[in-house]
């Protein structure tokens, strides 16, 4: 392509109920992607997608599958609509499985089964009440970094997605994370919300998923990667398959390095970008990081030609 393009797979948080209902039902391929996902776990994931209810579809062991089901029916008919071909993926949290996929590391059945595992893990490592996660605005990354480490009092707080825009999401201990609020307020944050989440995800005290996650992973097996992978944990550019692993092992307990990455992809020749999957969140971020490159976002059949328009 003329054009150097990347895709862009949201995270937890996107999911909707029915999300990917008019793209499995216009786009055989669509339609097949969540029937691979519901044998692969032998459940009805694509009912839940489809038709809710909100509140199973939101659960963490739901909502993790079912995005990487939707974003890759949503990538799949892409494919067959446009031939593209992105020069660099990547994924907000959860979203760098789908990314995975689309670079062809990892069968859809394979992430399917591993996020499912993922979230499983996430929700059953910290009992509901003790951690909890929060968004500050208007403060830098390392003044979020400064209060957080103020805030800790011997508990765990820390940056967890460092999204851009002044935007920066903290989690930890419950207690701690409401300290970070109350000093964020006082060092000159705009905002300083506590989130409604299931679980602190992206800090220390998930450890336990991460030690989990690595068991799973390994027995999966990998291809080489075919595009390459923005990794959250780097913010740089992975093209090497057999580090995969273990990028999203430390993943669990890492920042998201969201800001960094949209600025490396810039570095990098970036023209476009898209967003492929449910919801604009990603757009949304894009335009607060790296304001010129235009970034559409494709999760559902109306989408189509405003993507190839921008593919062009």
């Amino acid at each position: 392509m003329s054009r150097s393009l990347a895709l862009l797979f949201p995270g937890q948080g996107s999911q909707l109920a029915g999300m990917g209902k008019a793209l499995a039902r216009q786009f055989p391929m669509a339609a097949q992607v969540f029937a691979e996902a519901d044998d692969a776990l032998g459940i009805k994931l694509s009912s839940l997608c489809f038709a809710g209810p909100d509140d199973a579809l939101k659960l963490t062991v739901n909502a993790q599958p079912a995005i990487v089901a939707t974003s890759i029916a949503a990538f799949r008919v892409l494919e067959h609509e446009t031939g593209v071909r992105p020069t660099y993926v990547a994924g907000h949290s959860l979203g760098e499985y789908s990314a995975l996929v689309a670079a062809g590391a990892l069968t859809l059945p394979d992430a399917a089964r591993i996020v499912r595992e993922r979230g499983r893990l996430m929700q059953e490592a910290v009992p509901v009440g003790v951690g909890s996660m929060a968004a500050l605005f208007g403060l830098t990354a390392e003044e979020v970094r400064s209060v957080c480490a103020e805030a800790a009092q011997g508990q765990v707080v820390s940056p967890a997605n460092l999204n851009g825009g002044g935007q920066v999401v903290i989690a930890g201990h419950t207690d701690a994370v409401r300290r970070a609020i109350t000093l964020a307020k006082e060092r000159g944050a705009k905002r300083a919300v506590e989130l409604a989440v299931s679980a602190p995800f992206h800090c220390a005290l998930m450890a336990p998923v991460a030690e989990g996650l690595a068991r799973v992973l390994e027995s999966v097996p990998v291809s080489p990667l075919q595009i390459a992978v923005i990794a959250n944990v780097t913010a740089e550019v992975n093209r090497d398959a057999s580090r995969m692993k273990d990028l999203l092992v430390q993943q669990v307990t890492a920042p998201v390095r969201w800001e960094e990455s949209m600025v490396k992809l810039q570095e990098l020749g970036c023209e476009t970008m898209l967003e492929v999957g449910p919801g604009k969140v990603l757009a949304g971020l894009l335009k607060r990081i790296v304001a010129d490159i235009p970034c559409p976002s494709f999760g559902e059949p109306t989408g189509l030609d405003e993507a190839k328009g921008v593919m062009a």
